[in-house]
Formats: structure tokens, sequence, C-alpha cells
């Protein structure tokens, strides 16, 4: 053993003084946040000043979608390089170290560590662990801080009794109602990040991770960031009457019953403008948090050698496409924000390009300069972060569940259900996707189906929530048959008619 001990040695040496030279990484997750950004010009209203300065420092993905529009596939996704597709997490559960087959797997934050790199985690990062023992002998950070969530919360829910069960999360509006936001879990999120930075050591580059919770449901804001939306019909995104008519009943399946309610049940109940203006002030309270830990790391002088990727999970509905929630293979589920700013990103651009989440893990790598994985599906977007014009070869792809997909290029959007049923967008002249004009243009179709994944595995064992399956053409929401002739639930009733009660 002592004839290797001078190897070792070097070996450790050798990672710790090349990491000494690395850019820092800071990690900033946010929960359900679609593209209403200021930098991504979708709200006209939205007010996020704190994540438009970053994009000014450097580059935004435009064209950024995310691998599953669904917290637990996307972000394990995001974090170990694999689509869900491959993986088999398409619910959420399990927690894919509970899959013999990914319980190795190197993740994100492993493969920095690996390097030479302090790992810090603040918040939701992944879907299934807010923090791990400190016994764990393969830990997915080696710091944590805050665990996050929702914080504080009223006595009862703010909101009338919601349909599919009344959700304890299905509730928004303003609270704590006394202005002060100190007891948000964001903000704790946000206090242990700036004090990570303030006290962070020399000597050893750093990845710190900030996960935020809002403006996941229940979104609650304060006041004061309400205040910032006016409280009528000007702040509604367009919803017009019908816009489902031209899609197939397969659309329905794969958000075929859940707790978000539906767009008859926010308008006969008068919720609409409510749950908008709870969205956009819990956006614009979040921004406020990462404006905070940005400004900490100005203060801590690491502003210049520290690369900063701020990304969302997936999208959200909030009436279009007559409902609420995400898990749709449209815009507003799947395009999120990637924004990269720091050593070796071209600040002031914008890039078209396809993106995905998946590409994160492969940017990184390439942007400190680690060694490759073999198993990364992502593409690094390095090229694109030079030069926002940069050639992409392949468009970005998301799945909700076994053999469902969309395929976004920067002219269209296809979408694929598992049944066959399709639909295709131009979404330059049609960005809302409001006109499904599969049928018109046969041959686009047919190019854009080549793409669909070869890899198109079912739900791993101890899949559950949220899953879709399907068996001898029939689909299998959550365990129980959909019936040719079952109506789409739009409420309660609708439900219990669907169970058979």
């Amino acid at each position: 053993m002592k004839r290797y001990l001078p190897h070792l040695v070097l070996v450790l040496f050798t990672v710790l003084s090349n990491a000494a030279d690395k850019p820092n990484v800071l990690f900033i997750a946010i929960d359900d946040q679609n593209d209403w950004i200021g930098c991504m010009d979708s709200h006209p209203m939205v007010q996020t000043p704190n994540i438009d300065r970053l994009a000014d420092r450097g580059t935004v993905m435009t064209n950024a979608h995310c691998q599953a529009p669904l917290c637990n596939p996307s972000r394990t996704s995001l974090m170990v390089g694999l689509r869900p597709s491959t993986t088999g997490i398409h619910g959420l559960a399990p927690w894919f170290r509970d899959v013999p087959q990914w319980a190795d797997l190197v993740s994100l934050p492993q493969h920095f560590e690996a390097n030479g790199y302090q790992t810090y985690s603040n918040g939701k990062i992944y879907h299934s662990i807010r923090s791990q023992p400190a016994n764990e002998p393969n830990p997915e950070f080696q710091h944590w801080g805050s665990r996050g969530g929702v914080g504080s919360k009223p006595p009862q829910k703010l909101i009338p009794t919601t349909p599919f069960g009344n959700h304890r999360l299905m509730d928004w509006g303003v609270w704590p109602d006394n202005n002060d936001d100190s007891t948000k879990g964001d903000y704790d999120v946000a206090d242990h990040a700036v004090r990570m930075i303030e006290e962070m050591p020399d000597g050893k580059p750093f990845f710190l991770a900030a996960g935020f919770f809002l403006p996941h449901v229940p979104c609650y804001a304060t006041q004061k960031w309400f205040d910032l939306y006016p409280e009528d019909t000007s702040v509604l995104p367009p919803m017009p009457e019908g816009d489902r008519d031209d899609t197939p009943r397969s659309s329905w399946w794969i958000h075929w019953s859940l707790p978000e309610p539906r767009k008859k049940w926010i308008d006969d109940n008068d919720q609409q403008i409510n749950l908008v203006r709870s969205y956009l002030a819990s956006t614009s309270f979040v921004d406020s948090q990462v404006g905070r830990i940005l400004d900490a790391l100005e203060e801590s002088g690491h502003a210049d050698d520290t690369i900063v990727v701020l990304w969302s999970d997936h999208g959200y509905h909030l009436g279009e496409k007559s409902i609420t929630g995400k898990n749709t293979l449209w815009r507003n589920s799947t395009r999120v924000p990637i924004i990269f700013a720091g050593p070796g990103v071209t600040a002031g651009q914008k890039s078209s390009k396809p993106a995905e989440l998946l590409d994160i893990y492969p940017t990184l790598i390439d942007l400190c300069d680690l060694p490759p994985l073999d198993h990364l599906e992502g593409l690094s977007l390095w090229p694109q972060l030079q030069d926002a014009d940069a050639p992409r070869w392949r468009p970005a792809i998301t799945s909700h569940n076994q053999g469902n997909f969309s395929i976004v290029t920067e002219k269209w959007r296809y979408i694929h259900y598992v049944d066959g049923e399709e639909e295709l967008y131009d979404i330059k002249s049609d960005p809302h996707e409001w006109d499904n004009i599969a049928s018109n243009f046969p041959e686009v179709v047919s190019d854009l189906r080549k793409w669909l994944p070869e890899k198109n595995v079912g739900p791993v064992a101890g899949s559950r929530s949220r899953v879709l399956t399907y068996y001898d053409r029939t689909p299998v929401w959550e365990g129980i048959a959909i019936d040719e002739n079952d109506p789409i639930p739009h409420d309660k009733a609708d439900r219990e008619l669907h169970l058979g009660q």
C-alpha cells in the first residue's frame, strides 16, 4: 500500500491545483416558472429586474424547453443528464437513487465535487430531497443549508374548495398580510445562500445551488408584490374560446384528473384575475430574492470568476388551453428560462436556437473545463454562449410519460401522443399555438417525427402520481382505465363519474 501513497498524494495535489483555477458556479433553480420573465418578452407586465440584469450580463436561451413538464422527471433529467424516456422516471416517484440501475449515476454536483469543488445546496434542487443524512455514503452535496419550501401559511385556505380533493397546495393570494417577507421559505433560501457566499473559504472553487419554491402553488405573496399588477383583466394572458377544439382527446389523457383546477372552476369561482396576479406577484418576489444573492456575489468580489446559471424545471398554464398547472406538451408547460452569465459567456445575447435543460450539465462541464462524461444525453450550449447564432443540429425534445413527445425547432412545434395522434404549430406565426396545422403539412410532420427518441422506456418500478400508461389501446391514468366514453373531467362531479362513484 505504501508504494501507492506518493502517487495518490500527487493525484490529489494535481486535482486541487487545477481546481483552484476553475470558475465558481452559482446554480439558481425556480419551481414552476414559465416564460413570464421580462427578458423573455412573454407577459408584457411582468417585473423581474434582477433576472433581467443577470440576462444583460450573459446569454438568454429564448427557445429553451424542459425534458418533462413535471418536477421529479424534469429535475432528475437535468441533474443526471438523461432523458425521462431513457430512465423511466416519469412520475413524482420514485427517487432515482432507489432505482437499481441509476443508484450510482454521477450527478452534476457529484462530478464537480470529484473535480475539487466544494458543493452547497439550499432549497429545492432535486424533487425528492431537501437535505441528506450526515452519514450518507454517496451525498448529492457536501454542505446543506435551508430546506426552503412554502414557509408561513394562513390558518385556512384563501380560495374556495377546489375540485379533485381540495388539495392543500391549491391556494393563492395575499399572505402574510403584514408585508413581511422574512417568514417565507424562499427568503430563508436566499438568506442561507447569501451567508454561504459571505463565508466561503478560500482555496477551492464552489458550486452553490439555490432552489426557490415559488411561483409553485400555494403561491402566496405579500401585498407589496400584488401592488405591482393591476386588479383587472389587463393582467390576463390571451385565452380564446375553443382553443382545444382542434387537439386530440389524447391531449387530455396526460393530465386527465389533477388537483390543479380547470378553467371551468376558475371562471365559476371568479379566480382568474386572483390566480394570475398571485403568480405574477410570486414571480416578482422570487426575482427579489435572486437579486439578494446576485448582490452578495458582487459584494464578495466573486462576480467576475463565477458562472451563474438560472433555470426553471418547467412552465405553467394559468387558464390557457382550458387548464391551470403543467403536464402538457405545449409552450406554456415546456418553455423555460435558461440564462448563463460569467466567464466564457458573451454578454447581452439572446439565442433562439433550441435548447434543453438537459444541456446544462454538459455546458457547465465545458465552461469549467471538467472531464467529459460518456453518459450525458444533452448538448453543450457552449457554441451559442459564444455566438447566439451558432448552429444547433437537433431540436429540443420534451416528453410526458411514455410515448408522448414534443419536438421544437426555431419554426415548429410537433407533438406526438402515445396513440399516434399529432399536432403541429408554426411557432413563428402562431407563438401561442392556437392553430393545429398538422394535416396541412404532412411533409413537415414526417420530417419532425424522425426526431422521436429511439429509447422510449415505460415507468420504472415504484412509479406513481401523474403516471399514464397505454395498454392494448387503452389509456390508464394512475391505475384507472379511461373509457372512450368517459367525459373529460373538469370538476368534482366528472371525477366521481370517472371513478364510478
